[in-house]
């Protein structure tokens, strides 16, 4: 029995030892994909892992997980985004303030790139490329027809700096097609679309967003104002959705002494952090009003905020967004990211700019400006609902309120005097846009002898634009409607001629023609002109 058990004994151990293996690897798996031992982070790889092993059919987990990403975000607030690796550098472009490209402005008329305007020193005017020169072929591949989309577009002419691309281009006064070999260099993204005096006391400044070079385009314009005898201010954020807070703060600092709280920021996770001015601002004592709409928000909410609660100047418009979320960018190894909210801007009374919002509900927050429109609140002050249990004070004492968004000391409602259907059809279908690229192109020789938009405008006024652009448009399909037309003349007209000036002389030009009748506009230039660029502080 001894011999037979001394024999049997390591068979044993090693059965017992291989048993016990696969007991344990057993247990294992069902601990983690049953009783959730992992921690979340794990199971989710533990379930791609599974699915990779073990499901009935080869799936590409990868694309997967990029679908994945963005449902396991939105369950968060309406801001935090993913951002897959193909939409991050472009995204970020704006706000970095250039890219690689060749320097154009163009737009697709009749499924071909058409130049609207060449930056001034970049790869395009370096060659001569000139504004009406249309692309027909990159890189000797025909691109025309309707093949070509913006997107398209934009891959095949950016790049990056100091490569090359071959441009076939179709010129008017050309008998042949002409090529062009360009190497493409940084091309600023400008943030500050306008800035040009109103009168002769008053400069007018319009920023599109708050970029990384927002700030140093701001004080140049206003030196440049102020160089040429402007003394009151008009800054235009209609629009502006925001972008870098940092910029925001530096801009209003120049307007304030030093020691007044612009804006905190505090989350869960994230210390409150204050901001202040620091006394160094060169327009202190200067008259201004800061334009709003319900387009403009983050970064623009803070800018206005700490304008109208510090009682420096006046906001006026309609009710801002009410985007008061911070988001910070975490990168992925694989060049995606997500923006996730780590804290909430406060106004310097402590008003909190965010407005409401439910916790992966991004839909119904989607539609918070369809709803503000129909309850009227873009015509009538008395229809914007306040939040009175959420009472603040500005600096001086006057009465503001939370709940989201900036609500303007002077309100001024949408312009809806022109508004017809014959309108609303040739904006929507870009004939304005259309004709007015064409009139320039065919007139350009003589446009292009202006070189100021008040004498190009004047010489507009002379031309009958509308009745040609009625013929133009009554070809393109849509009938006129001579009582619809005439109602609207003034703001075809206006649309016209800033579009043609555009054409010509760039925004500089575009948008002095465009704003001549802007009543928000007009409203702070009459409220300047009358000295009435301050608040009026309370008598208790």
């Amino acid at each position: 029995m001894n011999k037979k058990t001394l024999i049997w004994l390591p068979v044993i151990i090693a059965i017992a030892i291989i048993s016990g293996i696969y007991i344990g690897r057993y247990y294992h798996t069902v601990s983690t994909v049953g009783s959730g031992f992992f921690s979340p982070k794990s199971k989710i790889d533990a379930l791609i892992d599974i699915i990779n092993k073990q499901y009935v059919d080869t799936v590409d987990t990868k694309q997967m997980i990029e679908d994945i990403m963005p449902k396991v975000i939105g369950e968060l607030d309406p801001h935090s985004a993913y951002i897959s690796a193909k939409d991050l550098e472009s995204i970020n472009e704006e706000l970095e303030g250039s890219f690689g490209g060749i320097g154009i402005q163009f737009s697709i008329l009749e499924d071909t790139i058409t130049v609207v305007s060449v930056i001034s020193g970049g790869p395009a005017e370096k060659v001569g490329i000139i504004p009406g020169d249309r692309i027909i072929a990159v890189n000797d591949t025909a691109f025309v027809g309707e093949k070509v989309t913006n997107e398209k577009v934009m891959s095949k002419l950016r790049g990056p700096k100091n490569s090359d691309v071959n441009l076939t281009i179709k010129r008017v006064t050309a008998k042949k097609p002409l090529d062009f070999t360009l190497t493409r260099g940084d091309i600023p993204l400008n943030s500050l679309d306008a800035s040009f005096k109103i009168n002769d006391k008053t400069g007018y400044l319009k920023i599109r967003n708050f970029g990384r070079t927002t700030y140093d385009e701001f004080m140049n314009a206003l030196a440049k104002l102020r160089k040429d005898g402007a003394e009151k201010f008009i800054i235009d954020l209609r629009g502006n959705t925001g972008g870098y807070m940092e910029a925001a703060i530096n801009m209003v600092t120049e307007f304030l002494p030093k020691g007044q709280l612009i804006v905190y920021t505090e989350g869960k996770s994230y210390p409150r952090n204050e901001a202040y001015s620091n006394g160094t601002g060169a327009f202190q004592k200067n008259q201004m009003i800061v334009l709003m709409d319900e387009w403009s928000a983050s970064a623009s909410e803070i800018f206005a905020g700490a304008i109208q609660d510090n009682d420096r100047g006046l906001i006026v418009g309609r009710r801002s967004f009410g985007k008061g979320l911070v988001q910070q960018q975490i990168p992925f190894s694989d060049g995606s990211a997500i923006r996730l909210t780590v804290a909430r801007y406060f106004t310097p009374s402590g008003r909190s700019i965010q407005k409401e919002y439910k916790m992966g509900d991004g839909e119904d927050y989607s539609k918070d400006l369809m709803i503000r429109f129909l309850h009227g609140e873009f015509d009538s002050k008395d229809s914007i609902k306040q939040n009175t249990d959420l009472v603040y004070k500005t600096l001086n004492g006057r009465t503001v309120y939370g709940g989201g968004g900036i609500m303007p000391d002077i309100f001024v409602p949408r312009d809806t005097i022109g508004i017809t259907s014959y309108l609303n059809n040739v904006v929507n279908s870009g004939l304005i846009y259309q004709y007015a690229f064409k009139y320039a192109d065919e007139n350009r020789e003589k446009l292009e002898s202006f070189k100021d938009y008040k004498d190009l405008l004047r010489h507009l006024q002379k031309q009958p634009l509308l009745n040609d652009f009625v013929r133009y448009a009554t070809s393109k399909g849509v009938k006129p409607r001579p009582v619809y037309i005439n109602i609207s003349r003034h703001i075809i007209n206006n649309q016209l001629q800033a579009y043609i000036a555009r054409n010509i002389l760039g925004d500089e030009a575009f948008y002095p023609v465009l704003l001549t009748h802007d009543n928000t506009l007009l409203k702070a230039v009459e409220l300047l002109n009358d000295n009435k660029g301050f608040p009026e502080i309370p008598v208790n």
